[in-house]
């Protein structure tokens, strides 16, 4: 095992009391709202891309009141990763998922007992909710042959820190669709169905009755729990309902906590859209609106709900000490390709690639936050900052010391929300892709880890940031320095100081520059 990396992690609580404007506990802890679009891309904001064919005014209003993270980045390139690392403040490759995705049902990728966004905020008195999309993994009670849906559902939401779930399990393609109300669904999916045609969108399915009575072919389950076949499904759902009710719900949720955060009893929603995630279902009021196509339209959409949000906030008199963080979980699924020469917009901006791709465009996404009791209007951050380090900020502004096994991936940047020019002393940032490949990021400097596909490959973002030019050659000494960094990272089961932990498994195939250990 080789000696932790010397690298700030969390900035401790007192060093923040310094700054003019210190985060303290004689302020009172804000309410704080994650919404995370889901194949949201770079371009796909209007406030990041001058030349969109769409407006998403919301967007640009979180941008214009808040900070704006111009180098900001989920940490994996698809779904199931991302959202455990952004709950968690862990890398997901730690765990036993090594590429790809869950299907509905799983064995949850959160451990028991493992440290979330909600479980630490629990500990300073937050009230915790959860709306929309959860794709980690649930236990469902009896198997898709026969389902007793009396009982419970396990290993979800409620298990993890939340003290309110509503939502669907997974992504729509991957079935078990109803909506869930804590730990049952108020109409059980004792239906079945198959991706149908989306005649409106580019390579697109739609989730929509009418639903067959029967199982006609029970299908196949992969490794990852992802079932090839039927999906079960609720007589009542509609793909094209998700964003209103998800937000409809998120409403009322609030509402219900907004007397009590006006007296000083603060809380967390995390409101995980399914847009714009295949299918690509825009609501009537929106469709045509864009020069984009459905997608497009389905922006607006999705813009127009974050709006719905923000008025809430609004009309219950809570927004100043709200604090609003919108991002997304992985860069644009591949159809950016057919927009990108159909209407000319590129939903990864400038950037190289999208979803799944080790690629900035797989992994560089839009990161908003609003908090007007604290952040100045128009603040700008262009430092490196992921997911993960959302963990590390918040205990620091809640005054949460992490433990040892806690957020090992995770860097507080909460000294930049009050002076967006004030160092995070990041240390390095690891990027996955869905395959499997590994990239490591420490200032202007990317490596790119080789892969029994690939070479490896060296980039400069500073002077090129669509990673046009391989610079491995000319470099070789920051390439030697990257490459024992990354080892580092991944042996110390830690991109942070302290105490080396355990990665989950031993080493795998995909640290094919690494000995094994």
């Amino acid at each position: 095992m080789t000696k932790p990396i010397h690298c700030v992690s969390t900035v401790c609580f007192t060093l923040l009391t310094i700054c003019g404007n210190a985060l303290t506990l004689a302020d009172r802890r804000p309410n704080v709202i994650i919404i995370y679009t889901d194949d949201q891309g770079f371009g796909d904001a209007s406030c990041l891309n001058p030349d969109a064919k769409f407006q998403t005014p919301n967007l640009d209003r979180l941008a214009k009141e808040g900070i704006t993270f111009t180098d900001a980045h989920c940490s994996d390139t698809v779904c199931t990763p991302s959202r455990y690392g952004l709950l968690t403040g862990r890398y997901s490759w730690r765990t036993t998922l090594k590429k790809g995705v869950y299907g509905a049902e799983k064995t949850c990728l959160i451990a028991d007992g493992r440290t979330t966004l909600p479980s630490l905020l629990k500990q300073r008195g937050y009230a915790t909710g959860m709306v929309g999309k959860w794709h980690l993994g649930m236990d469902f009670p009896g198997d898709r042959n026969m389902r007793d849906w009396s009982k419970p559902v396990l290993d979800m939401p409620l298990d993890k820190g939340f003290d309110y779930f509503w939502g669907i399990p997974a992504s729509m393609n991957y079935g078990v669709l109803a909506w869930f109300e804590g730990r049952y669904a108020k109409v059980p999916p004792t239906e079945y169905t198959q991706k149908k045609p989306n005649k409106i969108a580019l390579a697109d399915y739609r989730i929509k009755p009418p639903y067959d009575k029967q199982l006609s072919k029970p299908g196949t389950t992969s490794d990852l729990g992802v079932v090839r076949g039927q999906l079960e499904i609720a007589p009542d759902f509609v793909d094209a309902e998700c964003l209103t009710r998800f937000t409809n719900k998120a409403i009322e949720w609030v509402q219900g906590r907004a007397a009590a955060a006006r007296q000083g009893e603060p809380f967390f929603l995390y409101l995980p859209y399914t847009s714009p995630h295949k299918p690509v279902i825009p609501i009537d009021q929106f469709r045509g609106k864009s020069n984009a196509g459905a997608y497009g339209d389905f922006m607006m959409e999705t813009d127009w709900h974050v709006g719905r949000i923000l008025e809430i906030l609004d009309r219950e008199k809570i927004s100043e000490n709200t604090m609003v963080i919108f991002t997304s979980d992985n860069g644009p699924e591949t159809t950016w390709k057919e927009r990108a020469k159909k209407f000319s917009h590129q939903s990864n901006g400038i950037f190289k690639e999208g979803k799944r791709s080790i690629y900035e465009g797989g992994h560089r996404v839009p990161m908003f936050i609003r908090w007007p009791a604290k952040i100045s209007p128009a603040s700008q951050c262009n430092q490196p900052v992921c997911q993960t380090d959302i963990l590390a900020t918040l205990a620091a502004i809640t005054d949460n010391q992490l433990a040892a096994n806690e957020g090992e991936d995770s860097f507080s940047f909460a000294p930049v929300l009050l002076n967006p020019n004030a160092r995070m002393n990041r240390g390095p940032m690891i990027h996955h892709s869905a395959s499997g490949g590994f990239a490591i990021r420490d200032g202007d400097w990317k490596l790119v880890m080789e892969t029994p596909k690939s070479k490896r490959q060296l980039y400069n973002l500073a002077t090129d940031p669509g990673e046009r030019n391989n610079v491995l050659q000319q470099n070789s000494g920051v390439a030697q320095k990257l490459h024992e960094q990354i080892t580092e990272i991944v042996l110390n089961g830690r991109s942070t100081t302290g105490p080396p932990q355990a990665n989950d498994t031993p080493w795998w195939n995909h640290l094919i520059w690494m000995d094994k250990f």
